[in-house]
């Protein structure tokens, strides 16, 4: 395996990089066959192995080329393994295992060998072969082999198994930095975030792996403000930052709608020279659309000079997700006419852009070309988004029509997107309908009984509001506490309905009478239907004026400087009085807003958002 003649690389194999075409690397293939330089078997798993590791699209050649190479050496298996583990199909790795194992050379397995063995396994989690393999590294001897071990614990994680990695754990007279790590990222992906944690801070010594591993865990798992706490400490000890670490802070940011701490990400990114890879470009550009910024989320990707399907299909999501439905469908066209193929998420945020702008014969024949010119076939979430398209035109018909006709059984999203349009355009009897199959299929959807209620609120029919709270109090459902996210100066602050905890709450509370006293000056008033009935007027004022968007918005209107537009992540649907009244304040107080909630942004200016008054 580390023999000299594997190490250093001929001249023209050399030539072959991630780059190289499919066209060139078959011209490389000539002149080294006309060279005679394949004729030696180390050099030929050389120009295999260096194929096989440059870009995954070309392994399907560099099993051409082995197929000519009666006696492969160790290193070409090990290598092509190593590739396959990397690859869309894994499993493939086992039948160079086991060329291997029936080699006539007297060639076995070694310790690379299991350890790209052990990371396939974790490829397609299938818990029988995984303990085969276990199995093999400990009859040929290779179970005290620090990276097999390490590569034990990250393939029992990814079946879920927490206790085997423990025990793999256990078994290590001396666990190196790398088994540490390891671990420590079990517990991120198996959710025991806390424990790793607590192992974390007890180690003596931690590299920017385990660092990254740890950041890793906690944005993962939605632990977002931990994992921006983290990487200010990561700063402070000196540690050195990379590619990893910072797509775990864009993607913590991103979840908190953290723009202030996204910028200086971005800035330290620019600071510190890193390469803009794809990943990394893709990581700002969705960093930046989650943030509501559209204008920087285009500028960062104009600005890449390699883009792929993921950061195509990152910014044309972003699109839609902002309301910008016909910027996304002119960017979809545009991706086409630079060749680069749509994949099943671009199809997703293409419908919902069409959706945003009610476009729908242009969105069902996007629908249609998914199959007929890709091959694609449409998926649950293809048919949710063609349900919301249909809905949200106020064909409600013709959206059931879509769930009646489906060719799968209908998920909770396309009764869902039914469900919301019936509320939005009042329709009591097909609102049912959605409401029972919704809850059908997911009996503690809390949301699908507060649609229902609020549909029956709207029609003012008490008794049947009531009889939705009672079903919700028998089924032991209750609301999700609302609960919104605002950034001030690089700082996160996060308040729940009805929360006065806040050590600036006196003067939150200061300014919400403030808009109060605004609003009835230009003649508004709430609209309270939605809120429980049998409490008095006076109540239900006071419960909408606790909603967590209200107390956030009140707290950015004194905290966010003229001209810098207040921005609110909500956990929950931004409820119809909690729109109206922010629209309102939007043009009172002259500032932008912008509110992301579970189902989309809002960008509130000038009393109006970009929703258009359907979300």
């Amino acid at each position: 395996m580390s023999s000299l003649r594997s190490i250093v690389k001929h001249p023209i194999i050399s030539l072959v990089d991630p780059t190289t075409t499919l066209r060139e690397l078959k011209q490389i293939h000539a002149q080294l066959l006309i060279t005679g330089t394949l004729n030696d078997s180390h050099l030929l798993g050389q120009f295999v192995a260096t194929i096989a590791l440059n870009n995954p699209n070309n392994l399907s050649y560099s099993d051409q080329v082995l197929e000519k190479c009666h006696s492969p050496t160790l290193f070409t298996l090990n290598s092509m393994i190593r590739a396959y583990s990397k690859s869309s199909t894994p499993d493939k790795s086992f039948h160079f295992y086991k060329r291997i194992l029936e080699s006539s050379d007297y060639i076995s397995p070694d310790n690379y060998t299991f350890n790209f063995l052990v990371r396939t396994c974790a490829q397609i989690l299938s818990p029988e072969t995984a303990l085969l393999v276990h199995g093999s590294v400990i009859k040929l001897g290779f179970d005290n082999d620090p990276h097999v071990q390490s590569g034990l614990i990250f393939m029992y994680a990814g079946l879920g198994f927490l206790s085997s990695c423990h025990k793999v754990f256990e078994e290590i007279p001396q666990p190196d930095l790398v088994c540490q790590t390891a671990l420590i990222s079990a517990l991120a992906k198996c959710g025991n975030v806390d424990f790793a944690r607590k192992m974390f801070d007890e180690m003596p010594e931690r590299d920017p792996i385990t660092w990254n591993a740890m950041i890793a865990g906690y944005a993962q798992c939605g632990r977002s403000r931990e994992a921006l706490q983290l990487f200010h400490l990561m700063q402070v000890e000196g540690v050195k930052l990379n590619e990893v670490s910072m797509v775990s802070v864009l993607s913590a940011c991103s979840h908190l709608g953290a723009l202030d701490q996204g910028r200086w990400a971005h800035i330290y990114i620019e600071r510190k020279g890193l390469k803009l890879t794809v990943t990394l470009g893709t990581a700002l550009i969705d960093m930046y659309a989650k943030c509501g910024n559209m204008d920087k989320a285009m500028e960062v990707f104009w600005g890449m000079r390699e883009r792929n399907v993921y950061t195509w299909t990152s910014v044309i999501g972003g699109l839609a997700m902002n309301g910008a439905g016909k910027k996304c469908l002119e960017l979809f066209s545009l991706m086409k006419q630079y060749g680069v193929r749509p994949n099943e998420v671009t199809f997703v945020s293409v419908l919902r852009g069409c959706s945003v702008v009610g476009f729908v014969d242009e969105g069902h024949q996007h629908f249609d070309s998914m199959k007929k010119e890709y091959g694609i076939e449409p998926q649950l979430e293809h048919y949710g988004c063609l349900v919301d398209l249909y809905g949200r035109a106020g064909r409600l018909d013709e959206a059931l029509n879509v769930i009646n006709n489906m060719p799968m059984k209908p998920h909770a999203g396309a009764w869902g997107a039914l469900l919301n349009a019936c509320k939005m355009h009042k329709n009591l009897e097909m609102g049912e309908l959605a409401s029972r199959k919704l809850v059908e299929l997911e009996a503690k959807n809390d949301a699908a009984y507060v649609l229902l209620s609020n549909i029956y609120a709207d029609s003012r029919n008490w008794d049947s509001v009531d009889n939705v709270r009672q079903i919700m109090k028998a089924k032991g459902l209750r609301k999700l506490p609302g609960c919104s996210v605002i950034e001030v100066d690089g700082e996160v602050h996060e308040f729940f309905a009805g929360d006065e905890s806040h050590p600036r709450y006196g003067e939150i509370e200061v300014m919400l009478e403030e808009i109060s006293r605004r609003l009835k000056m230009a003649g508004y008033v709430a609209n309270m239907n939605p809120v429980l009935f049998d409490i008095e007027e006076e109540e239900k004022e006071h419960a909408l004026y606790k909603h967590s968007e209200r107390i956030a918005i009140a707290f950015g209107l004194i905290s966010v400087k003229e001209g810098v537009p207040i921005r609110i992540v909500k956990n929950l649907r931004i409820c119809l009085d909690c729109h109206d009244w922010t629209m309102t304040i939007s043009k009172l107080f002259n500032r932008e807003i912008i509110v992301r909630d579970r189902n989309r942004f809002h960008h509130f200016k000038d009393a109006e958002c970009s929703c258009k008054g359907y979300w």
